[in-house]
């Protein structure tokens, strides 16, 4: 059910996996689930969760994602929204009174404000953590390491010094031209290679 204008601001309606999807204007969101929740016909009162996507490859990068409940009716509705790293979405703190741990969240977690959340703070990393961590540019490793020092008798942070380059392996797939009839280490409940090395096809 969607009236006049609430298909003005769609820009996309999708039936994925049995759910429906709903992609807005960054302007337009917060109107379309502001109608959501009142409309009798929609009443979707309740909000499940707030979170984002990274697309570094994109313009806009990133996308907003809202689920939502209709207890009445035992519907779900993903409504989503796409924001650049130099942009606000609005905050729904006013319609939902959770909101505000979620808009928290992804606020700490890609680095998205919301206008009106009178509490942007972290609420997962420390005040002074450096980055987003699920952004796709954040390093796995990340920048520093935590540790408690007995000394000081308290939580010290220091710059990450790894023993080994964990992301520097370089084994060579089983799946390359040369490789298809060697049986790895590991894999001795698969099915053998009908021709592995030193075998005979005539035995």
């Amino acid at each position: 059910h969607i009236d006049l204008s609430l298909k003005e601001m769609l820009v996309e309606s999708v039936m994925a996996k049995g759910e429906l999807s709903l992609t807005f204007r960054r302007d337009d969101v917060k109107n379309a689930i502001k109608f959501l929740i009142e409309d009798p016909a929609c009443d979707f009162k309740m909000l499940i969760d707030i979170t984002a996507v990274d697309y570094p490859a994109r313009q806009p990068r990133f996308c907003v994602v809202y689920h939502m409940l209709s207890l009445r009716f035992n519907h779900r509705v993903r409504i989503k929204t796409w924001v650049d790293e130099s942009q606000s979405v609005d905050t729904l703190t006013d319609l939902y009174e959770s909101a505000g741990w979620y808009e928290r969240e992804v606020f700490d977690m890609f680095g998205i404000s919301f206008i009106g959340n009178e509490d942007m703070r972290r609420i997962l990393t420390d005040y002074g953590f450096e980055g987003h961590p699920l952004r796709k540019d954040f390093p796995l490793t990340g920048y520093v390491e935590v540790r408690y020092d007995e000394k000081q008798s308290r939580v010290v942070y220091e710059p990450l010094e790894l023993v080994q380059d964990y992301r520097a392996f370089d084994f060579e797939s089983p799946w390359e031209e040369g490789m298809v009839n060697i049986q790895l280490p590991g894999d001795e409940k698969a099915v053998k290679p009908a021709f592995a090395e030193g075998d005979r096809g005539d035995e």
